[in-house]
C-alpha cells in the first residue's frame, strides 16, 4: 500500500522527479527522512505548505497519510 508524494514548482528539481511512491502510512518523520535533505530542509521552512488528500495543514508535524493519499509540497508562490 502506498502514499503518493507530489513535488511542485522548485521542490521538484530539488527532487529530481515529480512524484515519489512511499509505503503508507506516512507521518511527518518519515516525509522528512525519504525525501531527501535539501527538500527536508525546505519542507521545515514555515513559508513552505504540505496537502494531504486535497487539504492543507495547518500543522505539518501533524501529517499521518494513509494508504492511497497524496501529499502535495506546496513552495511559496510569488506574484508580479
Amino acid at each position: 500500500m502506498a502514499v503518493k508524494i507530489v513535488f511542485l514548482g522548485p521542490l521538484r528539481d530539488m527532487a529530481g522527479a515529480e512524484s515519489q511512491e512511499v509505503e503508507a502510512p506516512l507521518d511527518w518523520a518519515g516525509l522528512l527522512a525519504t525525501v531527501g535533505d535539501e527538500v527536508a530542509a525546505q519542507l521545515s521552512e514555515e513559508r513552505v505548505n504540505i496537502a494531504c488528500a486535497g487539504r492543507v495543514l495547518a500543522d505539518k508535524s501533524a501529517l499521518q497519510a494513509k494508504d492511497g493519499d497524496e501529499v502535495a509540497l506546496l513552495p511559496p508562490v510569488s506574484g508580479g
